[in-house]
């Protein structure tokens, strides 16, 4: 995965990822407006920590759409044949905010370190 800073000027933040076939983002919420125009991919996959389950959207190069802010825990995964690429505008309310804080999860966590401690 790559998650890189374009560029940012104010409250307007631009962000490039890049999700290799498989490869899947962190655990997140999305507090904040955004615009994503698709690059290049074929299909992404939001997964919810939630009865919400799994979406799955076939993408085009150019495809832009506006999403609202949500507190929903999700992460995105290219489930598609190729590289997924998107360009993300993120319109935070200052400067210094977290676009997309990763979600903490604690029954996962204490899961973790349960298994650590006995395996």
């Amino acid at each position: 995965m790559i998650e890189e800073t374009l560029t940012q000027r104010g409250t307007t933040l631009v962000r490039r990822l890049v999700l290799e076939p498989g490869e899947a983002t962190p655990w997140h919420i999305d507090p904040y407006l955004r615009l994503t125009v698709i690059v290049r991919g074929e299909a992404l996959a939001i997964e919810y920590r939630d009865e919400r389950g799994t979406e799955r959207f076939e993408v085009a190069s150019g495809r832009a759409d506006w999403d609202a802010p949500t507190d929903q825990v999700h992460r995105a995964v290219n489930v598609g044949g190729g590289t997924y690429e998107e360009v993300t505008i993120i319109f935070l309310d200052r400067p210094d905010a977290i676009p997309q804080p990763i979600a903490k999860w604690p029954k996962a966590l204490k899961a973790l370190e349960t298994e650590k401690i006995c395996g």
